[in-house]
């Protein structure tokens, strides 16, 4: 039997490659993966049922006037949380930005530690969310504007916006972002989860279409995976997620970035601003997951979805429900998605959003009344 010289160089080099897969195959060796089906059910059973709001103070247009150091409003933020909690919420959806991260990491990172302890004071762990799709494409630092008259969501603004999302070159920023903002709280328990990215496809029909980029889908796409991959390479210890919001979610039907979202969240999230039945038909979408789930996203009482709908259903399946809006303030939605292209003069006669008044009184007394019920058997988070 004749035997092959191997070169000596080439044994080397398959050693180290060898080598370094059994490295990455170890645990603790890698970036961390995603979250095993048990460990997500395990993480959810210390949680209790998660019930809150996305939250804004009422004195802030967007996320950028909400947290940059001249318009930082704590006192605003005490007293509203404060009102959250007596109704039994326990946790809220707030959103962060990526140029309050350039403009100043370290002040940004410390702004947020003191919202955290506002919220630890008041039993509300809130959940993150580091980029968002959705209203205008041209976001600026600086002094915000003022509300449209009417208008909803007038201010909001996207992250990253259309520049640097259509040029790669912003990449490394985002990334540094990402890994930057997370790897400073990535082991804070005051954290519930961090939503990487809102809606990602969303193309704001109603409002800025004419201003988005044409094939947006075709950059957010890959850009999502990306960040779901920096997230995870600093090794959180809350979960990640990012929520399904629009179209059929069945096996036969999901859109490729719906697919990406659910599969590479820890935990399962969705959007709902419908009827409860379908509210109910998206529930029984995802529990197949075998994963948690939470609404991160409903209540728009004009398009039939209520607290008295969909939390009772909700509660029956233990999914978190997370409405949008606490109290009315600058971002003014109340008024519906329609009042960027209908003509309000006055308050609408049914509220879209939001639950109380910016005095503190609930806008339906009836329904902070739903939610103190369906809550009062509820611990807080732990």
């Amino acid at each position: 039997m004749k035997f092959m010289k191997i070169n000596p160089v080439l044994l080397l080099v398959i050693g180290l490659l060898l080598q370094n897969n059994a490295l990455w195959a170890q645990p603790g060796k890698q970036d961390r993966v995603k979250w095993t089906k048990e460990k997500a059910k395990q993480w959810y059973t210390k949680q209790g049922w998660l019930v809150g709001a996305n939250f804004i103070p009422s004195t802030a247009i967007n996320q950028l006037e909400m947290w940059q150091a001249e318009s930082f409003d704590t006192l605003t933020i005490n007293r509203e949380l404060q009102w959250a909690a007596a109704i039994g919420m326990n946790t809220m959806r707030v959103y962060l930005h990526d140029l309050l991260w350039e403009q100043d990491a370290a002040g940004f990172s410390k702004r947020i530690d003191t919202f955290l302890k506002i919220a630890e004071k008041h039993r509300i762990k809130p959940m993150f969310v580091l980029f968002d799709s959705c209203w205008d494409p041209f976001p600026k630092l600086g002094a915000q504007p003022k509300p449209l008259p009417y208008v909803h969501n007038s201010g909001w603004v996207q992250s990253p916006g259309y520049v640097a999302l259509k040029d790669s070159s912003h990449y490394a920023r985002l990334e540094s972002y990402v890994k930057g903002i997370i790897k400073k709280f990535r082991k804070d328990k005051r954290i519930l989860a961090w939503d990487v990215w809102n809606e990602p496809d969303n193309m704001n029909k109603s409002s800025y279409l004419k201003n988005e980029l044409a094939n947006k889908t075709d950059y957010v796409l890959p850009l999502l995976r990306k960040t779901f991959a920096w997230a995870r390479s600093v090794n959180p210890d809350q979960p990640l997620t990012s929520g399904v919001w629009a179209g059929d979610w069945s096996p036969e039907r999901i859109k490729a970035i719906d697919k990406l979202q659910l599969e590479e969240s820890d935990i399962i999230t969705f959007h709902n601003y419908e009827s409860a039945e379908a509210f109910q038909k998206c529930i029984k979408w995802l529990l197949p997951y075998g994963r948690p789930v939470i609404c991160t996203e409903y209540m728009a009482r004009g398009n039939h979805s209520t607290f008295q709908g969909s939390m009772p259903i909700a509660k029956k399946y233990n999914v978190g429900v997370i409405n949008w809006g606490l109290v009315d303030g600058k971002t003014q939605t109340k008024f519906a998605w329609d009042s960027w292209n209908k003509n309000y003069t006055a308050d609408p006669d049914i509220w879209f959003h939001e639950i109380f008044h910016r005095d503190g009184s609930p806008y339906r007394p009836e329904e902070t009344a739903l939610i103190r019920q369906l809550t009062s058997a509820l611990g807080n988070i732990k």
